[in-house]
């Protein structure tokens, strides 16, 4: 069952709907009112990383705390498979996590539009068979709370793989309000996710034609190669944080916020603040890769926040010396060498590893000096509109996350949440 509701419906709903109290509120549990379908497994043998064609959707396409990620497209190129094509709007949830947290086990997402893309295994569909006891898009919410996480890791099964099921799914019970309440409440939520979606759209096109016009620069005459230890001032590993949930501690870039060329702290963690020293805090246009794993190795991005932060040792800071290159046209050179620098890891599967050495060894191709001048404006420009999206999402996530369990637990009402809401886009 796809999702139906305008995010403005609610308001055609009576005057009366705020009437009920949370002592009205009920128990229900999942399996009474959805059930959730496993996915199919498609045959390795007609994955590719190469398009067009129908997506398969995995477990990397679900964000921490919910919600869908774009990630590396693995496209599936076999025969149709009945019954197992999504549709925009679906509400599917992952059932397996590679981390040994549990990342993102159980959390929820919903279908984007857009390219067709595949129900695959340990991906659960979930299907309403009672919609008058439960609306869709307060149910994707609900299943981001803490005590449905509770739930999940608490009977999840493995230790470095970690598995949930749909019937241990199904058996958590919640407390939820009447159905027009739900709505309202899936509503206000869903309007802040709407315009964060919004946002990441702004900020990928404006980095694709920041990059476009980067690659324009290399087709003029004068672009030379430099190896990229001769252009820097500092390639070095990050730290070994000691994590704090302390919101005054350092913030600490991971692996999994290093995406499509940009940084999104919403997947950060903190660390005590002793723990990085210069040259490891991180300063402006410093740029930033991926240096370890399969599948994430070699991802890079420009650092463009003035948030205070260094980066876990899984990744390395490139820090470009300004008398040699401009910075900012230095990391646009690293993130168009991106897939020539994912193929640099050494080792064996599952324990690559990207080292300094060969990352400093790298040429990278460079514009010459006075198309560099004139390009620095156009992408600039470019990139401060990117990077005020990304900051304006990354508030509104913050608010979301605010209201989400207030609104779950009637702690608040949707009106005054409206409000807020209403300030804040």
């Amino acid at each position: 069952m796809r999702i139906s509701k305008s995010r403005h419906d609610w308001k055609k709903l009576s005057a009366n709907r705020w009437s009920g109290s949370v002592s009205e509120w009920k128990t229900l549990k999942l399996g009474a009112a959805i059930s959730i379908k496993h996915g199919f497994a498609f045959k390795g043998e007609y994955f590719s990383d190469r398009g067009p064609g129908p997506i398969l959707v995995t477990p990397g396409n679900f964000a921490i705390g919910g919600g869908f990620k774009e990630g590396k497209a693995k496209y599936y190129h076999g025969p149709t498979i009945a019954g197992y094509g999504l549709s925009p709007g679906d509400l599917i949830v992952t059932m397996t996590d590679l981390s040994k947290g549990g990342d993102t086990l159980g959390y929820p997402a919903i279908v984007p539009a857009g390219p067709q893309y595949l129900h695959n295994q340990r991906i659960g569909l979930v299907q309403i068979k009672d919609d008058s006891a439960i609306d869709q898009r307060f149910l994707s919410y609900a299943l981001r709370t803490a005590a449905y996480r509770a739930h999940v890791l608490g009977s999840a099964t493995g230790s470095t793989v970690r598995h949930t099921s749909p019937s241990r799914i199904e058996a958590y019970s919640l407390r939820v309000p009447r159905l027009v309440d739900q709505i309202a409440i899936g509503s206000v939520l869903g309007s802040l996710d709407d315009k964060i979606a919004v946002n990441d759209r702004i900020a990928t096109t404006v980095r694709s034609l920041a990059m476009a016009k980067f690659s324009s620069s290399l087709m003029t005459p004068g672009v030379r190669e430099v190896e990229l230890s001769e252009l820097t001032s500092v390639l070095v590993r990050g730290i070994t944080p000691q994590y704090s949930e302390d919101s005054d501690a350092l913030v600490v870039v991971n692996q999994k916020c290093i995406r499509e060329g940009q940084v999104d702290l919403r997947p950060a963690r903190r660390t005590l603040r002793g723990r990085a020293k210069a040259p490891k805090l991180l300063e402006r246009n410093d740029v930033l890769v991926n240096s370890t794993g399969v599948g994430t190795l070699g991802r890079v991005a420009r650092w463009t926040s003035t948030t205070e932060a260094t980066v876990d040792s899984h990744v390395t800071i490139v820090r470009f010396d300004p008398a040699q290159v401009d910075p900012v046209l230095g990391g646009m050179a690293l993130i168009a060498a991106q897939q020539e620098i994912e193929m640099l890891g050494e080792g064996s599967t599952g324990q690559t590893e990207l080292s300094r050495v060969r990352l400093g060894s790298h040429r990278l191709a460079m514009p010459t000096n006075q198309t560099a001048a004139n390009l620095r404006p156009v992408i600039d420009s470019l990139e401060s509109r990117g990077d005020a999206a990304i900051a304006e999402s990354a508030a509104l996530a913050r608010l979301r996350d605010a209201l989400l369990p207030k609104l779950m637990s009637g702690d608040i009402k949707v009106r005054e949440a409206e409000r807020v809401v209403e300030e804040a886009i």
